[in-house]
């Protein structure tokens, strides 16, 4: 679920029916399995003939470049990071791989994983990538402990217990002072169903309470700066466990 137009939004508001609700699992794939397995494709049409993508790796970087000291762990103890809804790979392979000594990616969409092979050929020949599991992350159960969890632009496809449940797993999967990042796009108001992949944009007070109720302390918040007007504000969240 890349960065999304508030006007595209505005027409599937409905205030009466509570917007994860709506949320069809199929429907998303079937969504996804039919979009070109390119960053354009995967960012909505905000692809690398826009800001976007170099902005957001930017936000990120300069985002974690802040949390360093509230990330170390002991010497000799692997950074191994998972990238939840990893698209085709474009956060591991612009990011990721560069402060991890391995990075594991979960994505459900095959022409995805399928790409992953060709946009993650440098990372694999530096060693840094790790297992891929082709699967939705409300069927993944974790087999290692990671240093890091990544979740971004794909939590509005889980309703809202199911994403408790979801982060609960990444909570017992973290290392000790472990992290997980999420970054997602902010609704102003009510949380907004997109019928267009079934997905639903939460407000930041929802995400709060999520956090809360899957065990996560808020650590940091920070809103990622660069993008379009046009797009709702994505904002990026620290994690650790209570």
């Amino acid at each position: 679920m890349p960065a999304k137009s508030q006007q595209d939004w505005e027409v599937d508001f409905n205030p009466d029916v509570q917007a994860d609700s709506q949320i069809n699992y199929d429907d998303a794939i079937t969504y996804w399995s039919s979009t070109p397995a390119t960053v354009n494709g995967v960012l909505g049409g905000y692809g690398e003939q826009t800001s976007v993508p170099k902005a957001d790796i930017v936000g990120s970087s300069t985002f974690l470049r802040k949390l360093q000291t509230r990330m170390t762990i002991p010497e000799g103890v692997p950074k191994t990071t998972i990238d939840m809804g990893a698209g085709i790979g474009r956060i591991t392979r612009d990011l990721l791989w560069k402060i991890s000594d391995s990075v594991d990616l979960l994505e459900p969409v095959k022409p995805f994983v399928a790409q992953m092979e060709t946009e993650l050929a440098g990372v694999r020949s530096k060693g840094r990538l790790g297992q891929i599991y082709d699967i939705g992350m409300q069927d993944w159960v974790p087999d290692k402990q990671y240093w890091l969890v990544w979740c971004q632009w794909c939590v509005g496809q889980l309703p809202d217990d199911v994403l408790v449940e979801f982060w609960s797993r990444c909570r017992q999967a973290l290392i000790e002072n472990g992290t997980m990042i999420v970054k997602e796009n902010i609704a102003p108001v009510d949380d907004i169903f997109d019928e267009t992949d079934s997905s639903v944009t939460r407000t930041d007070a929802k995400f709060r309470e999520l956090f809360e109720r899957a065990g996560f302390k808020l650590i940091a918040s920070d809103v990622q700066k660069g993008l379009p007007k046009e797009l709702y504000p994505v904002r990026m969240y620290c994690l650790k466990s209570k």
